[in-house]
């Protein structure tokens, strides 16, 4: 797959914003283009380059403490679409598909036994959402495009906790189709989770039906809810990055749990990891109040059980498990 670096904007706007100190972030599979990009950008301008080493898993995700301490005068940022405002210079780039899907479409639609189909994509495919559509509308099917809600940039724009579109038209559709990778995919199952939903994967140019990975998912998150409704001694996780930073709804679920007589403390991260979780010896459950896909995607990482903040809801009786699965499992 080939992706749009925007490579003469980005010098563009650096001239225009006289810019000389300039930090890239790059998505994980991407970072292979820093080196390039960065020869690139200081040939053209006066500029000095510097490349983020730490993750890039999303537009809540932003390097701002590091462009800040390093004293740079720009964050480029590679990959997504503006997800929370922060008081710094940011430069998005989208990093949009160069690919024509129908082709593939043409060869994979008999996949697709829905007929009534909302249309999705990662922001790759913002370009492409119309011809598609306009596609399988020839062939018969019935498109929606979902209004943009909450963090979605545009309509028909899903990002890993942003689903909420989707649920708007749920009654609407028989199916859902998602132009992305199985991130997006798997988020859209666990949204829709009575609906099929269909992955143009980008990776392997195939449509595939996200039921098995869904099903498992769902096993696996009422094991999770099992065994942190039965412990008593409970971290509350606040990750530090810009668009993931929850700590006053930690400290609200914190009171709400020590009403049922849990034990909780709440602890402050810059990255959720195994090794950074082993040492709370004492501690034998999570509660993810970041990214919701954290606890669901990394459930085979951690040995103690970790949910996320509207899973901690049935913990407080203020939600059902049907309820949940009902909104979807992958909000904030």
């Amino acid at each position: 797959m080939e992706y749009d670096f925007e490579e003469e904007r980005i010098i563009e706007e650096i001239k225009e914003r006289k810019a000389k100190r300039i930090l890239l972030q790059l998505p994980e599979g991407v970072k292979k283009e820093g080196l390039r990009l960065s020869k690139l950008i200081e040939s053209k301008t006066n500029s000095k380059l510097f490349i983020s080493g730490g993750s890039c898993w999303g537009g809540c995700d932003l390097a701002v403490e590091e462009a800040k301490k390093i004293n740079v005068d720009l964050l480029v940022h590679f990959g997504h679409a503006p997800f929370v405002n922060v008081k710094f210079p940011v430069l998005y780039i989208e990093m949009k598909a160069k690919v024509d899907l129908i082709p593939v479409l043409k060869k994979e639609i008999k996949k697709i036994e829905a007929d009534k189909l909302a249309l999705v994509g990662s922001v790759q495919y913002r370009e492409q959402l119309g011809d598609v559509k306009g596609f399988l509308e020839d062939e018969g099917k019935k498109i929606i495009i979902p209004n943009k809600k909450g963090f979605s940039a545009f309509d028909g724009h899903v990002i890993g906790c942003e689903f909420s579109g989707l649920v708007k038209i749920g009654h609407k559709i028989e199916g859902c189709l998602v132009l992305g990778n199985k991130f997006h995919a798997l988020g859209a199952a666990l949204t829709l989770v009575d609906i099929p939903v269909y992955l143009f994967d980008e990776h392997t140019n195939k449509i595939e039906l996200m039921d098995k990975e869904k099903d498992k998912i769902l096993k696996q998150r009422a094991i999770s809810l099992d065994r942190v409704r039965r412990i008593t001694k409970i971290g509350i996780l606040v990750d530090m990055k810009p668009g993931q930073y929850n700590l006053e709804r930690a400290e609200g679920l914190k009171k709400n749990l020590e009403k049922i007589g849990k034990k909780v403390v709440i602890i402050i991260v810059k990255e959720f990891n195994p090794d950074t979780l082993m040492n709370f010896y004492d501690v034998k459950g999570f509660i993810d109040t970041a990214c919701p896909r954290i606890a669901i995607d990394d459930y085979g990482r951690y040995d103690k059980p970790m949910i996320n903040m509207r899973e901690a809801q049935i913990l407080l009786g203020k939600l059902s498990w049907n309820g949940l699965l009902e909104e979807g499992l992958v909000g904030f």
